[in-house]
C-alpha cells in the first residue's frame, strides 16, 4: 500500500505500476515517439482530475483546441471540466526581423502560459509538447531556464504538471529528464509481422518504489490501458490444496490419484494425438463440480473446439453457454504477452478461475517478441497461478508426428510440476495413441504406458502395454528381445 497521498492517473494499470499513483505537486515528463500514446495518457490524466472535481488545464503548443477535442471524441470522451489553452505559433502575427525568435516568441509563449495557469489555478496541468519550447529556445541554457520557471510556479502553487515530449531518435534529452521528478517513457515497436506493439517504462521516480522494467500497453477506443508486468512475488499467499480429478478413473490412477491444486501439468505430444481432448476433459470435470475454468486457445478456433468435444460426447458447449467455462481465442499477432497475462489475471482474480488451460504454448511462443524470454515469463506466470491455488494445464505440440525424432520448440518441461506424454505408435497395421506420466513432483504415479482411445464416450485408457517395448519411439516390438517381430 502507498505510504503517502498519490494523484491517480486515470490510466488502468498505470497506478499499479506506480504503486498507487504519482506523488502530488511535482513535475513529470512523459516521453515517446509520435503515435506511442502520450496525448491519450495526458487526456486520461486530466479527465480523471475533472472526475474528482479538480480544475484541469491542457496547454497545447502545436495543436488547436479543435484537434485536441477530435482526439478525445475518437475515444468517445467529453472534455467537460478540462480547460484548453492554445499557445500555438498562430498567436504571433507579426514577422520580427530585429530580434531572434527565442527573445520574443519564446518569451511571449511562456508569459501567456504562466498567466493562464495563474488565472485558472488548476491542480493538474498538461503541457503538450516541450518540443516547441526546445526549438524556440535554441540553446540548452535558455530551455532549462524556462522549464525551471514552470517548476518554481508548481512548487509555489501546489500543482501537478505533466510535460509531454517527443525526443529526437536516440536522444532522450537527459537535461529535461534531470529536471523532472519522474520520467515515463513510451515505445512503439513494429514487428516484421502483426500489429505494432507498445510498451511503457518508468525510468525515474524519486522517493517511491515502483514496478520497473517494461510493461505492455494497448490503445483502443475508450482509452489506453497498461498491463503491469507479472511479478509472482507480489502475490504470495497460502494456496488452496487438494486433488483435482479428470473424471476418468484410469487417468486419475495413472497420475497417482490426480493432479494437485496449485501445480502445473505439461501435456506434450505431436499434433493430433489428443492433448487438447485430455485438457477439455479436465475443464468439463471441473465445471461439473461448479468450479470456474478459463481456457485460452491460440491455435484451434472456438467452433472447432466445440465440434471436437461434441464428437466425444464431452459437454463443453453447455458450460460455455452457462459461463462456467470461458474460452478466449487468442491471436498471437495482435495480443502482446502482457495483455495475455492480464487477461489470465482477470480470470483468476475477478471470476475466481480454479483451472487454467493454455492451448498451446506454441502459439504463446509466437506471441513473444524474443524467444529467450519465454521461460522467464512462464516461470512468473506458473508461480503466480500456483500461489493462487490454480491448476494450470499447458499444452505443447512437438515437431513431427511419429518416431524418435520429435522435438519441442522450447523446453519448459522443467518448469511444470507434472508432464503427461502422448505418442502415436504403429501396431496391427494401424496407428494408435499412447499416454504415460513421466514426471510428477507432488507424489507417486504409475510408470506404465497405456493406450489412449478418443471417441464417443470421451477419453478412455486401456490396460498397460506390458507386452510391447518401444511404444514411445512409435514402432513397438513384442517382448524384450524383439523375437516376436514388429507388432
Amino acid at each position: 500500500m502507498p505510504s503517502q497521498t498519490r494523484v491517480a492517473t486515470g490510466v488502468p494499470g498505470l497506478d499499479e505500476v506506480l504503486d498507487g499513483g504519482l506523488p502530488p505537486r511535482r513535475l513529470y515528463l512523459l516521453q515517446g515517439a509520435p503515435g506511442s500514446g502520450k496525448t491519450t495518457i495526458a487526456l486520461q490524466f486530466l479527465r480523471e482530475g475533472a472526475r474528482r472535481g479538480e480544475r484541469c488545464l491542457y496547454i497545447s503548443l502545436s495543436e488547436t483546441a479543435e484537434e485536441v477535442r477530435a482526439v478525445a471524441a475518437s475515444h468517445g470522451w467529453s472534455l467537460d471540466g478540462v480547460d484548453l489553452y492554445e499557445a500555438v505559433a498562430g498567436d504571433l502575427q507579426d514577422e520580427n526581423t530585429l530580434f531572434q525568435p527565442a527573445e520574443v516568441e519564446l518569451g511571449e509563449r511562456m508569459s501567456g502560459i504562466l498567466a493562464e495557469i495563474e488565472r485558472l489555478k488548476p491542480s493538474r496541468v498538461v503541457l503538450d509538447s516541450c518540443s516547441e519550447l526546445r526549438l524556440l529556445a535554441q540553446s540548452p541554457l535558455r530551455y532549462r531556464h524556462q522549464i525551471l520557471a514552470l517548476k518554481r510556479q508548481l512548487a509555489l502553487n501546489e500543482r501537478t504538471m505533466l510535460l509531454v515530449d517527443n525526443p529526437l531518435p536516440n536522444d532522450p534529452d537527459v537535461l529535461l529528464q534531470s529536471l523532472a521528478h519522474g520520467v515515463i517513457c513510451l515505445e512503439q515497436v513494429s514487428p516484421s509481422f502483426g500489429a505494432s506493439r507498445r510498451r511503457l517504462q518508468i525510468t525515474k521516480l524519486r522517493g517511491i518504489a515502483y514496478s520497473g522494467g517494461y510493461h505492455d500497453l494497448a490503445i483502443r477506443t475508450g482509452g489506453l490501458r497498461v498491463f503491469p508486468r507479472l511479478v509472482a512475488a507480489a502475490h504470495r499467499g497460502v494456496p488452496e490444496s487438494g486433488i483435482v480429478s479428470s473424471g476418468v478413473a484410469e487417468l486419475d490412477a495413472l497420475l497417482g490419484g490426480g493432479l494437485e491444486r496449485g501445480t502445473s501439468a505439461l501435456i506434450l505430444g505431436p499434433a493430433g494425438c489428443g492433448k487438447s481432448s485430455v485438457a477439455s476433459l479436465y475443464a468439463v470435470a471441473a465445471a461439473n463440480r461448479g468450479e470456474q475454468v478459463a481456457m485460452f486457445g491460440f491455435d484451434e478456433a472456438r467452433h472447432a473446439t466445440i465440434a471436437r468435444t461434441r464428437s466425444m460426447e464431452v459437454d463443453l458447449e453447455r458450460h460455455l453457454n452457462a459461463g462456467t467455462i470461458t474460452l478466449q481465442q487468442v491471436d498471437p499477432a495482435e495480443l502482446s504477452p502482457g495483455e495475455f497475462s492480464q487477461a489470465m489475471r482477470d480470470e483468476v482474480e475477478q471470476r475466481g478461475a480454479r483451472l487454467v488451460v493454455i492451448d498451446s504454448l506454441n502459439g504463446y511462443l509466437n506471441a513473444m517478441p524474443e524467444e529467450r524470454f519465454l521461460n522467464t515469463q512462464m516461470h512468473e506466470m506458473l508461480a503466480y497461478l500456483g500461489q493462487k491455488g490454480v491448476l494450470t494445464l499447458l499444452i505443447m505440440a512437438e515437431h513431427g508426428l511419429v518416431g524418435d525424432r520429435l522435438d519441442s520448440p522450447s523446453d519448459v518441461s522443467y518448469l511444470a510440476d507434472s508432464v503427461i506424454l502422448l505418442r502415436f505408435f504403429e501396431t496391427g497395421g494401424g496407428v494408435r495413441k499412447a499416454l504415460s506420466v513421466v514426471k510428477k513432483r507432488t507424489g507417486a504415479h504409475e510408470s506404465t504406458i497405456r493406450e489412449l482411445k478418443l471417441g464417443r464416450g470421451g477419453v478412455k485408457l486401456g490396460q498397460p502395454l506390458t507386452e510391447f517395448r518401444g511404444v514411445l519411439a512409435g514402432v513397438p516390438v513384442l517382448g524384450d528381445g524383439g523375437s516376436g517381430g514388429r507388432a
